[in-house]
């Protein structure tokens, strides 16, 4: 997940923090050099836990060095298909866990045991399907980001609503009601079209799937009934509550959020803060009144979110596979859990997360993050994202030119004809 707290850092580039020269010693040895590619939000918000991490590993192997190169997100892929293709490759790398399956598939990454990592036993589902292709684990979750609903507390109590909703249907009446008074020029909900997290949210709360595996291979599943359920409550809210621009995806959903013409968003964790942040909201209200809450779905559980994150991996190249594994359990251990926790990440387990829905600072993306999905780990995958079969689908049915139905048809037959290609 390429997130946008780190594109607003704008680091580019790498910084080298602890210089040593490589070796060759063979995959299991004790090499003199750990090479660790992580993304600056370690460089900027943890480097403690990086240390921490280095101090655990170099106590084991005396005379081990370690040297850390920080990439900023639009960087790192780029030099990373470089190295790959040569003997340089680093021991350890940070990946989107969006990014994982093409690498995974190509035979970028090394096998992993995930016996040997401290609480993989409570991976959290989504995060554990990132790094899991035919049947092997080729990386280890490090943090989460998931999914809330936040609205407008004025808003919400200037049609006499002054608590979340807990149900879809309180939720629809609330919005039904603040739609009526704001009028047809007010998003009551801002559900940008395009948004495919947000409507394969809806598609896996009715029991549905963007695909399935039947045998070995994948087949799409968006025509099934359960999908088409979920993707008409889906075009409900776009058709009810958005009344902007219907061809637009989710990416500037904060600024559009800050504008003031909208009363709730489903989004990201982040975006609501974002929206407040005073370069952002343009009414001069947002601060201390928006608030998040857990999106219930038309089921009657909570929804299903799309889990975003970071995971770790060995490059199949790495000289030090075995060391490799060791950094990535130190940094991922429980201490290291905490201190992610302790900056505002999700952890990648499911014992922590349990924790943090008893603190009332972080119940709601804790609960939230408990029911969630991820796109099927298929070989053809990223030739379905590439081609925005998802948005295109979702386009059609949100500008009526298509029906639910014959869109959702029509991505299958889409994703069907690439799904199981490398």
């Amino acid at each position: 997940m390429k997130r946008r707290l780190i594109a607003a850092i704008g680091v580019a580039g790498m910084i080298v923090s602890i210089a040593a020269c490589g070796s060759d010693d063979g995959k299991g040895g004790d090499s003199d050099a750990l090479t660790v590619w992580l993304t600056v939000d370690a460089q900027n918000n943890w480097p403690n836990l990086v240390e921490a991490a280095d101090a655990a590993v170099m106590k084991k192997h005396p005379g081990l060095k370690i040297k850390h190169e920080f990439y900023g997100w639009p960087d790192k892929n780029t030099k990373l298909d470089a190295v790959l293709a040569t003997d340089k490759a680093p021991d350890v790398v940070e990946m989107g866990n969006t990014e994982m399956l093409g690498y995974m598939v190509k035979g970028a990454f090394a096998p992993l045991e995930p016996g040997k990592f401290e609480g993989s036993d409570a991976w959290l589902d989504g995060l554990k399907a990132s790094v899991t292709y035919d049947g092997k684990t080729y990386g280890v979750p490090y943090y989460a980001g998931g999914r809330v609903a936040n609205w407008r507390k004025d808003v919400a109590a200037s049609v006499g609503v002054k608590t979340p909703p807990k149900t879809y249907p309180e939720l629809t009446s609330a919005l039904d009601k603040i739609q009526k008074k704001e009028g047809d020029k007010f998003n009551a909900w801002y559900q940008p079209t395009r948004d495919w997290y947000a409507a394969m949210s809806f598609v896996y709360d009715a029991g549905g799937a963007i695909a399935k595996e039947e045998g070995g291979r994948w087949k799409a599943s968006l025509s099934s009934p359960e999908s088409v359920k979920g993707l008409t409550a889906f075009k409900q809210v776009v058709d009810k509550y958005m009344h902007g621009d219907k061809t637009k995806d989710e990416s500037d959903r904060y600024l559009v959020y800050g504008q003031g013409k909208s009363a709730m968003i489903f989004g990201a964790a982040w975006e609501g803060a974002t929206s407040a942040d005073p370069k952002n909201d343009k009414t001069g209200k947002l601060k201390d009144n928006l608030e998040n809450f857990v999106m219930p779905g038309p089921s009657g559980k909570n929804m299903p979110v799309f889990l975003g994150g970071s995971d770790l991996a060995v490059p199949v190249k790495s000289h030090n596979q075995d060391i490799a594994a060791e950094w990535i359990n130190a940094f991922t251990g429980p201490e290291g859990q905490k201190g992610l926790i302790a900056k505002g990440n999700l952890p990648n387990n499911k014992t922590d997360l349990a924790t943090l829905k008893n603190d009332p600072a972080t119940a709601v993306p804790a609960t939230a993050a408990e029911s969630n999905w991820f796109v099927p780990m298929a070989p053809g995958w990223g030739q379905v994202e590439k081609a925005q079969v998802l948005q295109t689908m979702l386009q059609q049915i949100g500008t009526g030119k298509k029906s639910v139905q014959d869109a959702a048809k029509a991505a299958d037959a889409a994703i069907d004809k690439v799904i199981n290609t490398k």
